[in-house]
């Protein structure tokens, strides 16, 4: 993370999150500070404000041209690996998304209090 931060690059990361939190959600918060420090900017927003129809999908935007998808099983097991595009269509959509939630979003400082 701190080469790809150090060469100019952004990352951003927004965790939606269901309260009250489960164990992982607060291992996440706990260990959010490493990342931080190389360089990531991370936020979170509770699910309840979460557009309502998010999927439940984990997805990655990187540099504005392709958008990854980690794919589920219908159990909800994350198969290895992830698909990705360079749809412009689905890229686009990614993008809005990401900013509308990046825009709800608090920063990990105010919501790690």
């Amino acid at each position: 993370m701190r080469e790809v931060t150090g060469s100019g690059r952004v990352v951003q990361r927004v965790r939606v999150v269901s309260e009250p939190h489960g164990d992982y959600t607060r291992f996440s918060i706990g260990t959010t500070a490493a990342n931080l420090e190389a360089g990531e900017d991370i936020r979170w927003l509770p699910r309840h404000d979460a557009p309502v129809d998010l999927p439940d999908d984990d997805w990655w935007l990187f540099d504005e041209d392709l958008a990854a998808f980690t794919v589920f099983t219908a159990d909800g097991e994350a198969l290895p690996g992830w698909v990705a595009t360079s749809d412009p269509v689905v890229v686009a959509h990614c993008a809005q998304r990401r900013d509308d939630l990046w825009a709800k979003a608090i920063e990990h400082a105010d919501y790690a209090k």
